[in-house]
């Protein structure tokens, strides 16, 4: 889906610049006045960074930025201008990727962009949020706290990225190991036995009898069972793309027993972190929704935030539209009722994020902590099967032999 680079004016009139995907310009138009936005202009980028191909995003180039975004907070805290201290991040940024974004970073600020626009130019390097916080840091002369924010958001949904996918290497590792060997014992243990067994099947135990068929039909028709999984993977992909078929399978994913608390609770998480930085960045209600929809990826969460989005008007309240929309834990929405009651709905949303954050990862933990001896028990139980199937024929055919 392509990009466009977009200026459009608030209702107290100010001028905000940013990024947005669409599949045309209309759709962006369509959805900058669906922010409560008056569009100025909308020009299809080529791609990030003005023509340049999109960096490839992984765990050590996201986590490049990040640093470097925290450390352009501090040397802007500590009074460098804007050009200089983009030139010592530049210098101490270690990563490929992110450093060639970097120098485009510096080199678009140094023709007179502003930061914010320059990030803006590439979503493929900086999250939505990334130029929505800096424009708002220059809005009010504060861009170096607007950038310390944003490094702490970005920091904190990287670490639990991370977290669950460490945490998730174990048990796939035990998974492979477990399968590779059952597909072992069936593919080149078992079939040893065959000529020992080939007079007599019929006289064998019923336990060895099932796993030589299982054996026979591995070796048989395996390479068409992998087919048909393979098949069904890609079958699955390609339905997926579709967007209602998209939305169904995500709103069927959230009724999931266990699995979609987990789920609902890791997108709350990472939307109100994200729509916290914001409000306390002074993005206005309405367009920090728009932005922090970005960061949610369940599609049927999304269209919810977005319709709450559009509804929004300036100064109204927004727990009585989450609660409708039904998506939202009940501990977000006494959160988000804090917040508004306070006046601190930047704080609480992060610190609802804080609390969600921490129960995902117990919750993964457990989990991880039931998958790994299950998986054992269920790996010993299958090859234990198998021995002892095979060696009961075995002491069977030796009683058969030693019987008058």
């Amino acid at each position: 889906m392509p990009t466009f680079r977009y200026r459009a004016a608030t209702s107290s009139g100010a001028v905000r610049a940013g990024a947005l995907e669409a599949a045309t310009h209309g759709d962006v138009l369509q959805e900058l006045r669906s922010l409560g936005l008056m569009p100025i202009e909308a020009v299809a980028m080529s791609g990030p960074g003005r023509g340049a191909a999109a960096p490839r995003s992984d765990g050590r180039s996201r986590r490049a930025v990040i640093d470097a975004i925290g450390e352009l907070a501090v040397l802007l805290e500590a009074g460098l201008t804007l050009e200089r201290a983009l030139a010592v991040c530049v210098d101490n940024v270690a990563h490929p990727g992110a450093r060639t974004g970097f120098e485009k970073l510096r080199a678009r600020v140094k023709e007179g962009a502003p930061l914010s626009r320059a990030m803006s130019e590439s979503p493929g390097l900086f999250p939505p949020m990334a130029s929505a916080m800096g424009e708002a840091g220059e809005a009010d002369g504060r861009l170096g706290g607007a950038l310390a924010r944003l490094a702490e958001s970005l920091d904190r949904a990287e670490t639990l990225r991370q977290t669950v996918i460490s945490s998730l290497i174990y048990p796939a590792v035990l998974i492979v190991v477990a399968t590779s060997v059952i597909l072992v014992m069936l593919l080149i243990v078992v079939p040893q036995f065959e000529g020992l067994f080939a007079g007599a099947r019929g006289k064998l135990p019923f336990a060895t009898r099932m796993v030589m068929a299982a054996s026979e039909a591995v070796r048989a028709r395996g390479w068409l069972a992998i087919l048909v999984f393979v098949a069904a993977g890609m079958g699955l992909r390609a339905w997926l793309t579709r967007p209602s078929a998209r939305l169904a399978f995500d709103r069927l994913v959230l009724k999931a027993p266990w699995l979609g608390a987990v789920i609902t609770n890791a997108q709350t998480a990472a939307f109100a972190r994200t729509l916290g930085s914001l409000v306390e960045g002074g993005v206005p209600l309405p367009i920090a929704l728009g932005i922090a929809r970005k960061s949610v990826s369940n599609s049927f969460m999304a269209l919810a935030i977005g319709r709450i989005a559009a509804d929004l008007k300036e100064g109204a309240g927004l727990t009585g539209p989450l609660a409708a929309s039904g998506v939202f834990p009940p501990m977000a929405l006494g959160f988000l009722r804090t917040g508004e009651e306070t006046a601190q709905l930047g704080l609480m949303l992060r610190r609802l994020a804080d609390v969600l954050d921490r129960g995902v990862r117990s919750t993964i933990q457990r989990m991880i902590g039931i998958m790994t001896p299950a998986i054992t028990v269920i790996m010993g139980a299958a090859v234990a099967t198998v021995i002892a199937s095979i060696m009961s024929a075995i002491l069977g055919f030796n009683d058969l032999a030693l019987s008058p």
